[in-house]
Protein backbone atom coordinates (compact mmCIF):
# COMPACT_ATOMS: atom_id res chain seq x y z
CA UNK A 1 0.00 0.00 0.00
CA UNK A 2 1.56 3.57 -0.84
CA UNK A 3 2.00 5.95 1.40
CA UNK A 4 -1.05 8.09 0.01
CA UNK A 5 -3.81 5.38 0.28
CA UNK A 6 -2.64 4.13 3.73
CA UNK A 7 -5.49 4.80 6.16
CA UNK A 8 -4.89 5.28 9.92
CA UNK A 9 -7.88 4.56 12.26
CA UNK A 10 -6.44 6.83 14.87
CA UNK A 11 -5.65 9.91 12.35
CA UNK A 12 -9.45 9.51 11.00
CA UNK A 13 -10.52 9.18 14.05
CA UNK A 14 -9.39 12.31 15.04
CA UNK A 15 -9.88 14.25 12.02
CA UNK A 16 -13.81 13.29 12.60
CA UNK A 17 -13.50 14.59 16.01
CA UNK A 18 -12.37 17.84 14.66
CA UNK A 19 -14.98 18.09 12.03
CA UNK A 20 -17.38 17.80 14.89
CA UNK A 21 -16.31 20.60 16.65
CA UNK A 22 -12.82 19.54 18.57
CA UNK A 23 -9.71 21.54 18.46
CA UNK A 24 -8.26 21.82 15.30
CA UNK A 25 -4.66 21.90 17.22
CA UNK A 26 -5.86 18.34 17.78
CA UNK A 27 -4.98 17.35 13.95
CA UNK A 28 -2.90 15.00 12.90
CA UNK A 29 0.20 16.22 11.01
CA UNK A 30 1.15 14.34 7.56
CA UNK A 31 -2.36 12.95 7.61
CA UNK A 32 -2.76 11.57 3.77
CA UNK A 33 -5.13 12.16 1.45
CA UNK A 34 -7.04 8.80 2.03
CA UNK A 35 -7.46 9.66 5.49
CA UNK A 36 -9.13 12.97 4.80
CA UNK A 37 -11.46 11.46 3.05
CA UNK A 38 -12.08 8.84 4.76
CA UNK A 39 -12.68 10.71 8.31
CA UNK A 40 -14.69 13.04 5.73
CA UNK A 41 -16.68 10.16 4.47
CA UNK A 42 -17.15 9.25 8.48
CA UNK A 43 -18.39 12.55 9.52
CA UNK A 44 -20.78 12.99 6.78
CA UNK A 45 -22.54 9.18 6.99
CA UNK A 46 -22.49 9.94 11.14
CA UNK A 47 -24.72 13.69 10.04
CA UNK A 48 -26.66 11.53 7.26
CA UNK A 49 -27.49 9.28 10.22
CA UNK A 50 -28.72 11.71 13.07
CA UNK A 51 -30.62 13.70 10.63
CA UNK A 52 -32.81 10.69 9.90
CA UNK A 53 -32.77 10.13 13.26
CA UNK A 54 -33.84 13.49 14.43
CA UNK A 55 -36.93 13.37 11.17
CA UNK A 56 -38.25 9.98 12.67
CA UNK A 57 -37.88 11.32 16.05
CA UNK A 58 -40.21 15.03 15.01
CA UNK A 59 -42.57 12.66 13.56
CA UNK A 60 -42.57 10.35 16.76
CA UNK A 61 -43.46 13.63 18.78
CA UNK A 62 -45.89 14.94 16.27
CA UNK A 63 -48.16 11.32 16.78
CA UNK A 64 -48.08 11.85 20.40
CA UNK A 65 -48.46 15.37 21.03
CA UNK A 66 -52.20 15.62 19.81
CA UNK A 67 -53.79 18.46 22.15
CA UNK A 68 -52.26 21.53 24.83
CA UNK A 69 -52.69 20.69 28.44
CA UNK A 70 -52.79 22.92 30.61
CA UNK A 71 -50.86 20.61 33.46
CA UNK A 72 -47.57 18.59 31.98
CA UNK A 73 -49.34 15.16 31.33
CA UNK A 74 -47.86 11.87 32.22
CA UNK A 75 -47.26 9.43 29.78
CA UNK A 76 -50.55 7.67 30.40
CA UNK A 77 -52.08 10.82 29.78
CA UNK A 78 -51.26 11.39 26.48
CA UNK A 79 -51.32 7.65 25.23
CA UNK A 80 -54.96 7.87 26.72
CA UNK A 81 -55.49 11.08 24.67
CA UNK A 82 -54.45 9.16 21.42
CA UNK A 83 -56.22 7.90 18.97
CA UNK A 84 -56.38 4.27 18.28
CA UNK A 85 -54.70 4.21 14.35
CA UNK A 86 -51.66 5.82 15.47
CA UNK A 87 -50.77 2.98 17.65
CA UNK A 88 -48.88 0.94 14.51
CA UNK A 89 -47.59 4.24 13.18
CA UNK A 90 -45.77 4.53 17.15
CA UNK A 91 -44.74 1.42 16.92
CA UNK A 92 -42.82 1.54 13.55
CA UNK A 93 -41.57 5.09 15.32
CA UNK A 94 -40.27 3.20 18.58
CA UNK A 95 -36.48 3.17 18.28
CA UNK A 96 -37.63 7.11 18.27
CA UNK A 97 -39.52 7.21 20.89
CA UNK A 98 -38.64 9.50 24.19
CA UNK A 99 -37.84 7.19 27.22
CA UNK A 100 -41.28 7.50 29.23
CA UNK A 101 -43.50 6.83 25.83
CA UNK A 102 -41.07 3.53 24.93
CA UNK A 103 -42.00 2.11 28.07
CA UNK A 104 -45.63 2.97 28.17
CA UNK A 105 -45.96 1.72 24.78
CA UNK A 106 -44.68 -1.39 25.85
CA UNK A 107 -47.07 -1.54 28.93
CA UNK A 108 -49.81 -1.19 27.42
CA UNK A 109 -49.29 -3.02 23.56
CA UNK A 110 -45.62 -5.22 24.14
CA UNK A 111 -42.72 -4.42 22.73
CA UNK A 112 -43.42 -3.87 18.68
CA UNK A 113 -42.06 -7.19 17.12
CA UNK A 114 -38.39 -6.58 14.91
CA UNK A 115 -37.40 -4.11 18.12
Amino acid sequence: MSEDTQVRPDVVEAIVGVLKGGDAAALPEGATAAEKAAAKDSYLSEFVAERGKRDRQSQAWELLLTRSYDEPPTWGRIFDDLDPAVHTELGELFDALPAGAKEEYVRRYGEPSGV
